[in-house]
C-alpha cells in the first residue's frame, strides 16, 4: 500500500482525493483490499458496477466480445452497437442513439444537438439553454459551464456562452427566463445527484414540459447517474409520464466499461448528419456487449427489487439516530446526518462499508444487484456511525 500511494503521488496527477484504501479485487457487492479485509461497496464506483464486482454474465458477454473484435472504427457495422441502439431506443420510447465514452460527452452531444436543431429551424440566434442551480453535468468546458455552480465556474475560462440558470422549484423564474431568452432547450437532472440527491418536484417538472411544447423548447434529461435502473425505472423521467425530447446516460449503462449514450426523440432524430459529430471509441464493441449484458437483466421485476431495496434502506434510516432526513429514489439516496458526514465516510470505511458524499449529505449508490444480507449488514454499520 505505502508503495502505491507513493507511485499514486508521484505520477498520478493530484486531482483525486482519494480514501486510504487499495481496492485489488471485489466481487458482487463485495470489495477487498491487500490485506484480505472485506468491504460492502454502497457506491458501486459511484453508481457505475451495476451489478457490482466480477459479475458472472457480464464477463462472459465482455470477454466473449474481446476474443472476436476489440475495437474497429464507426466506419463501419458491429452487432453489439447496433444491438444496444435498438435495445435503448426501444425501451426508453427513444428514436436514434450516438454513442461516446462518457457521461461528459453524452451531454456536450445532447448540447450539440440541442442547438443545431435550434439553428436548422430557426437560424442564428436561439441557441441558450436553461439549466438548473445546483446541477452538475460533466467536466468538460461546455458541460461545466452548463453546471449550475459558481464554484465550478472559475479558474477555467473563458467558458462556453448562452447557459443561464434557473432555480429548481420556482415556476415563475422559469416563466421569465423562457421570455427573456431564446431558448433551444432546458435541461434538467430529476435528481440533481452530485448536488445533493435533491429530487426535484413533479409539479416543476410537468412545467417545464409544458413550456416545451408550447414554445417548442427541447427538454434534456441528463440520466448519467439516475438512468439504467438506478432509481427503480429504467429511467428516471418515467416515474413523470413523459418523454424528453434528448436523453444522455453512461455511468451504469455498460456496468463499469466506459461508455456514453445520448438518445434522440422524433423531433431530432435526424439534427445529426454525417460529418457533424462522432467519436473514436463511441460504440466500441466491448464496452456495447457489456451494456447488452446489463440492461437485457433490468427488467419488471429487478426494478421491482431495486424499489424494495430502496423501501427497505428508508425504513432503516429515516427517524434513525443521527439522520436528519433521507432523499432521492430507488438505490440512489443522500443523508443529511447531524455529524458531519465525512466523519461518518470515516466510520463506515473503519467498518468495512463504503459511501460516498454529496455535498453536506452521505450518498448511497449500492450495486443495484446487492443482496438483503448484505444490504442489511451494510446499514447496521452505516446506523452504528451516522448515531455516535
Amino acid at each position: 500500500m505505502a508503495d502505491i500511494k507513493a507511485n499514486d503521488s508521484t505520477y498520478i496527477a493530484n486531482t483525486y482525493a482519494r480514501f486510504p484504501l487499495q481496492i485489488v479485487k471485489g466481487k458482487g457487492a463485495v470489495a477487498y483490499d491487500e490485506t484480505g479485509k472485506k468491504y460492502i461497496d454502497l457506491g458501486a464506483g459511484i453508481a457505475v458496477n451495476s451489478f457490482g464486482y466480477a459479475d458472472d454474465f457480464w464477463q462472459e458477454a465482455v470477454i466473449a466480445q474481446v476474443r472476436a473484435l476489440q475495437h474497429t472504427s464507426n466506419l463501419y457495422y458491429t452487432e453489439p452497437c447496433v444491438k444496444l441502439a435498438k435495445m435503448l431506443c426501444e425501451r426508453a420510447g427513444m428514436c436514434r442513439v450516438f454513442f461516446s465514452n462518457s457521461g461528459a460527452e453524452a451531454n456536450e452531444c445532447a448540447i450539440k444537438t440541442a442547438r443545431r436543431y435550434s439553428f436548422l429551424k430557426y437560424g442564428e440566434g436561439r441557441h441558450t439553454i436553461i439549466t438548473l442551480k445546483n446541477s452538475f453535468h460533466g467536466r468538460t468546458i461546455t458541460t461545466l459551464a452548463a453546471t449550475g455552480q459558481d464554484s465550478f465556474h472559475t479558474e477555467f475560462g473563458p467558458f462556453t456562452e448562452g447557459f443561464v440558470y434557473a432555480t429548481p422549484g420556482d415556476i415563475p423564474e422559469l416563466h421569465r427566463l423562457t421570455d427573456e431568452n431564446a431558448c433551444a432547450a432546458i435541461m434538467i437532472e430529476t435528481i440533481q445527484g452530485e448536488g445533493g440527491v435533491n429530487e426535484l418536484p413533479a409539479d416543476y417538472i410537468a412545467e417545464i414540459v409544458k413550456l416545451g411544447k408550447e414554445k417548442d423548447i427541447l427538454i434534456i434529461v441528463d440520466e448519467v447517474q439516475t438512468g439504467n435502473g438506478r432509481t427503480g425505472e429504467l429511467y428516471s423521467f418515467m416515474h413523470y409520464g413523459f418523454t424528453p425530447d434528448i436523453v444522455s446516460t453512461a455511468k451504469g449503462l455498460a456496468g463499469g466499461l466506459p461508455l456514453g449514450a445520448t438518445m434522440l426523440g422524433e423531433k431530432v432524430k435526424d439534427t445529426l448528419t454525417p460529418g457533424s459529430h462522432g467519436s473514436t471509441f463511441g460504440g466500441n464493441p466491448v464496452c456495447c456487449a457489456g451494456a447488452v449484458s446489463v440492461l437485457e437483466r433490468i427488467d419488471d421485476a429487478f426494478l421491482a427489487d431495486v424499489r424494495k431495496k430502496s423501501d427497505y434502506i428508508r425504513a432503516q434510516l429515516e427517524g434513525a439516530p443521527g439522520v436528519v432526513s433521507v432523499s432521492g429514489r430507488g438505490l440512489m439516496l443522500g443523508i443529511e446526518c447531524t455529524r458531519p458526514a465525512k466523519e461518518v465516510i470515516a466510520d463506515c470505511l473503519a467498518g468495512g462499508v463504503l459511501v460516498l458524499s454529496a455535498k453536506t449529505k452521505v450518498r448511497l449508490l449500492p450495486p443495484l444487484s446487492i443482496g438483503f444480507d448484505e444490504l442489511a449488514e451494510a446499514i447496521a454499520i452505516l446506523k452504528e456511525a451516522l448515531a455516535k
